[in-house]
């Protein structure tokens, strides 16, 4: 998988957004994970601020990793990742505020618009659920 974590600054990223309010929203975001994971986020690739780490197994027997909760400030939107899948958030997507979602994306637009602490409730919520589906995780 050609996403890998790199060493490169978290904070010089989020600094280098173009749009303010997509700035100002990955910083609460930033945030908000940092709290949650209480873990150090890692840039994966050119874009992706990641959470601790999981190794998976493709259905070809192909061993891969990936990160257990993240985020990326994208011109278009703001994308919270669910690796367990948002059908499991329902019931918080519905108090959320305007959204869509893909199977694991959730593309926000700006934060004003969005109960924080429903989406704080998602990302605790399905990192618990990483946790125990990937036990030899780290974080």
């Amino acid at each position: 998988m050609k996403t890998q974590p790199t060493g490169a600054s978290v904070d010089a990223f989020i600094a280098s957004v173009d749009h303010a309010g997509r700035r100002e929203d990955a910083a609460t975001v930033l945030d908000m994970m940092n709290r949650v994971t209480s873990a150090a986020p890692l840039m994966w690739g050119d874009s992706l601020i990641g959470y601790g780490e999981y190794e998976y197994e493709r259905a070809d027997g192909s061993r891969h990793r990936f990160f257990l909760t993240g985020f990326s400030p994208r011109k278009a939107n703001l994308v919270v990742y669910a690796m367990t899948g948002l059908k499991n958030h329902s019931g918080l997507l519905e108090r959320l505020g305007p959204h869509r979602h893909s199977v694991s994306c959730l593309y926000l637009g700006r934060l004003k618009n969005i109960d924080l602490n429903v989406l704080e409730q998602i990302v605790a919520t399905d990192l618990d659920a990483m946790k125990q589906r990937y036990p030899d995780h780290t974080l």
